[in-house]
Order: structure tokens, then sequence, then C-alpha cells
């Protein structure tokens, strides 16, 4: 943690190989104050640990290399004090219940916002954070499918066909669906 004068900034680490989530999620802590550093694989995000010391990590359970459960073995290894939240797109019990061993405070299926997060860290005392108001809005049925399409498309190296064949819908459908903008909710 670093105290400024007026202030305490918290050092978040964000580990994710989707360059779109990951740098969405970077925004969203970076507007509440958080310091954010960013890793996209295990490598980055080790160095990561050892030259910053976050307070914080966000990590990515499956990513290409080594996994997530990697990252939080020897994140934890270099610094004993971080908060570890796990993000997975594939949650299973198995992997929560290794993430949880190995030592990562809170095991969170995508998709997930900042809001998700920060109440998950909030369980932690060593964070410091306190949990977000109660009045929290689920996302829209369009906003969650909006997002289980693009995640299950990245998975799939943008390869529309495999895309649509994985989530049981013809091509074109995928297609107009993907020209659509985001639902904003």
């Amino acid at each position: 943690m670093i105290v400024n004068e007026d202030k305490i900034t918290r050092n978040i680490l964000i580990v994710d190989d989707e360059d779109f989530f990951r740098d969405r999620l970077a925004r969203a802590f970076l507007s509440r104050g958080f310091d954010v550093i960013t890793a996209s694989n295990y490598d980055e995000a080790i160095s990561a640990v050892r030259e910053n010391m976050p307070d914080m990590a966000v990590v990515d359970l499956k990513m290409p290399g080594k996994s997530g459960l990697d990252v939080v073995r020897d994140a934890i290894r270099i610094y004993h004090d971080l908060s570890i939240v796990v993000l997975t797109g594939y949650g299973s019990i198995a992997t929560a219940t290794e993430a949880i061993k190995l030592g990562a405070h809170y095991y969170l299926s995508k998709p997930a916002d900042v809001d998700d997060i920060l109440k998950a860290f909030s369980e932690d005392p060593r964070s410091g954070i306190s949990a977000p108001d109660d009045d929290y809005l689920p996302p829209s049925l369009a906003r969650a499918e909006w997002e289980h399409i693009n995640r299950v498309l990245a998975d799939c190296s943008g390869n529309i066909s495999e895309a649509a064949r994985k989530l049981g819908i013809h091509r074109r459908t995928l297609q107009r669906k993907l020209y659509k903008y985001a639902p904003s909710k």
C-alpha cells in the first residue's frame, strides 16, 4: 500500500491473457483510485510481483503456457501478504479448491466486473477494502450474452465459425450479434 499525504493508494495486479478484458478491468480500477499493473502471462505476472509487491491481484485461471494456479502459487511464495482473487470462465469445484489451497483468497466465475471483484477483496481483512454498496444491479441478460459470446470468440482465436459451433448457433446469427454494440448494462 502506498501512503500519500492525503490518501491511501492500493496497488493491484491484473493478470489476464485476454487484452480487452484486462484493459477494461484496468480502466475500472484506475477510475476507483487504484494504481494498476497489468500482465498477460505467467512470466510478466511473476516479474510484476517481484518488482512492485502489489497489495492485491486478480488472476485469470486459464492462460497459454503456465496457468493462473501457477501464478497464484509462485506469487504467494514471493510475497506472502498478497491477496488474490482468481477469475475463470471455466469454473469447477476442483480448480476452486486448488486455487484456495495455493493461497488465493477468493474464486469468481466470469463475467465478473470490478464491483464483484471488490466485494471478493472486501472479505479479506488484509486488503483494507470495504464492501461496495449493496445497490448493485446485475448485468442485463443482453449484456451477459454479449460478454459470453466475446469470451467464446476469444477462446476460439477470433474464428467465427468455430465460435458459432461452440455456442450452438448459426455463423450468420453470430456475425449479426457481433456487429451490434455491447449493451450498456
